[in-house]
């Protein structure tokens, strides 16, 4: 039977929390006409009956993560400060069961605020746990403590995600790790889609790797010295493995997997670098995907995989019936994501499956076409979903330019987005009805209806590639061109709006000159960041905020004392608008801007041309003084 759009995302039932029952995101299987909010919400009420049995199916899994500095040296090259977990680098990898609820208790032993954020995670009524800072919350003050809850049991949800810091960039100095939520039923059998289909799994983590700290490399690219916007080019990649909830030890070459012939492995593949995509392949040795951010779908055979930041895929591969050779595997970055190419930079680094530690490296094989693996677009989900047509229609184009400051910055239609003083989660609950208002949470924020279908096409006119996140959902991605100016369907093929099962993912990425259409249901009330996960990119203002259905928010969402408490610590305001006014209009003090450079004259302009015009007038009538003034004897000539 298909599944309805607000199926996808989470159990048909309620949930309990501190303040009481909260109305689960998600809703039976119904028709799409639009029904009354009044309704909707009443709908809620009713199914808050089955809260108590939410509770007590859910597990709870609870980890202690005290969030700490310390120096590590995982490419050999250059050794550095690193944000690591309990003392340790790389932090450690996070397994549970589909049946729990994660309890994440952070203490922040930093010296700046920090934030966790588990990628492609939903929380249901708990936006305020999605950790981005500036719109989910104000971020964990030095020396404070902060319990994520992450409800998978109520989501529904299990496959593979990753945590890291959504915070001043901080993951791109080491916070960050794999997630891995297991399908099991109540009673913790598996079921996993494909689990017949293989006999062990481990994960891969990819990560481009930079010796200088985020803060040293965000300084230097936001800057009038880089008006063209060049990204901070990393130093180097790593890849490493984790298995049963641990990391195997060493990186790249130092480290292995190691296959028993025979048998097939699930390989959970995840990049989770600042800014490099990567071609990933092992030689000698066939890959078939099953899973794509966390969609199980029917098996597709690849020769490579393609992932772009934050994508995720876990493939099936069948060990050789042989010992007697072992083999490499690859990660190479792609080189057109890089401005330029610094000396010494290895795009190709490579770790082994190891069958015999006595026995030989088969011969090293390469990769003839990195476009050989599908498109996205055509992975079919194992469980298919219905896709009503949608009831609002976007639009965002995205632009890089050279602003009014000399600084270059990303753009959705031409505005830049800045971090609200104010995190958008506060506003949306202390606003009453101006929270419907849009300015009320500054530049580059929706707000959406409770239940809207959502369709929105983002059609990237710069010339780089980006990949794009959104945060509380997945989407179903209905169309896909690699240029939006080409008459030819293999590269720009015609919408098509009745198409059926198309992949649903959270992270898509988005050829320059080309465009992504996305589908979902505003079914999830809160405040989700949509931006690009290139960090430089969104450091420097390539995001968008959607607020789901405030007037819900304000009913439902409930965050705990110690999440204000922690506001107030940092000197944030706890009520108002994006700038802590209680105002739809009234956004002084935050930064707004900065502007794209305006053809033709302006104040400065005609100011820097007269003072120009004067110099040079001045400099001219110097030299003819000097030659022709008083003083000059004829026979100087």
């Amino acid at each position: 039977m298909p599944v309805s759009i607000s199926n996808l995302r989470s159990n048909p039932k309620t949930s309990t929390y501190e303040n009481g029952p909260v109305p689960q995101a998600r809703r039976p299987h119904r028709s799409y006409s639009l029904v009354p909010f009044t309704m909707r919400l009443l709908e809620a009420v009713l199914l808050a009956y089955s809260t108590s049995l939410s509770s007590v199916l859910a597990a709870t899994h609870e980890i202690w993560w005290d969030i700490t500095y310390l120096n590590a040296n995982p490419d050999g090259l250059h050794e550095r400060r690193v944000i690591g977990i309990n003392g340790t680098w790389p932090p450690p990898p996070i397994e549970l069961s589909s049946n729990d609820t994660l309890l994440v208790h952070a203490h922040n032993s930093l010296d700046v605020p920090t934030s966790l954020h588990h990628h492609g995670m939903f929380f249901p009524n708990r936006t305020y746990f999605d950790g981005a800072v500036g719109v989910s919350q104000c971020g964990i003050p030095p020396g404070e403590s902060f319990t994520y809850e992450v409800p998978v049991f109520e989501s529904a949800q299990w496959g593979t995600y990753w945590i890291h810091a959504h915070a001043s960039g901080q993951y791109v100095d080491g916070l960050r790790g794999p997630v891995v939520v297991h399908h099991k039923d109540a009673a913790g059998e598996s079921l996993e889609a494909h689990r017949s289909s293989y006999d062990d799994e481990m994960t891969v983590v990819l990560a481009d790797w930079y010796h200088d700290e985020h803060s040293v490399n965000n300084a230097k690219f936001l800057s009038r010295w880089n008006p063209g916007g060049a990204e901070p080019v990393p130093e180097s990649s790593l890849i490493y493995f984790t298995a049963n909830g641990t990391n195997i030890p060493g990186f790249n070459e130092n480290t292995t997997l190691n296959f028993v012939p025979g048998k097939t492995y699930r390989l959970r593949v995840i990049n989770t670098s600042a800014l490099a995509m990567f071609y990933f392949w092992i030689d000698g040795h066939e890959m078939r995907i099953i899973e794509v951010d966390g969609t199980d779908v029917v098996e597709a055979p690849t020769p490579l995989l393609t992932l772009t930041v934050a994508q995720r895929y876990s493939v099936l591969v069948t060990a050789r019936n042989d010992t007697s050779q072992n083999f490499f595997v690859h990660a190479n970055m792609d080189a057109e994501m890089f401005d330029f190419i610094p000396d010494g930079l290895e795009l190709n680094m490579t770790s082994s499956i190891t069958y015999s530690a006595n026995a030989p490296m088969a011969p090293e094989q390469t990769m003839d076409d990195y476009d050989s693996m599908p498109w996205d677009t055509t992975f079919k989900p194992l469980e298919p979903m219905t896709l009503p047509n949608p009831t609002k229609e976007l639009e965002l184009g995205v632009f890089f330019d050279t602003m009014d400051n000399g600084i270059n910055r990303g753009m959705f239609n031409n505005v830049t987005w800045n971090v609200p003083i104010v995190p958008s989660t506060i506003s949306a609950l202390t606003m009453g009805e101006d929270a419907s208002v849009a300015n009320v949470y500054g530049p580059n924020a929706e707000v959406l209806q409770y239940g809207e279908i959502v369709q929105m096409t983002v059609v990237n006119w710069d010339d780089g590639k980006h990949p794009f996140h959104l945060h509380g959902h997945k989407f179903a991605i209905m169309h896909r061109s690699d240029d939006v100016t080409s008459d030819d369907p293999a590269v720009n093929p015609p919408f098509d709006n009745n198409q059926v099962n198309p992949i649903w993912r959270d992270t898509v990425q988005i050829e320059g000159g080309g465009s992504v259409t996305i589908r979902w249901q505003a079914d999830n009330p809160g405040a989700w960041l949509f931006h690009c996960h290139i960090e430089w990119h969104l450091e420097a203002g390539l995001a968008w905020v959607f607020l789901e259905a405030p007037n819900v928010m304000q009913q439902w969402t409930k965050p705990p004392q110690y999440y204000f408490d922690q506001c107030k610590m940092l000197g944030v305001p706890i009520s108002g608008n994006a700038a802590g006014h209680n105002s739809t209009t009234d956004l002084s003090g935050l930064t707004i801007g900065p502007f794209p450079q305006k053809l033709g004259w302006n104040a400065k302009g005609i100011g820097a041309m007269i003072g120009c015009v004067l110099s040079a007038l001045l400099g001219i009538a110097t030299v003819i003084w000097y030659s022709t003034g008083p003083g000059k004897d004829a026979g100087d000539d």
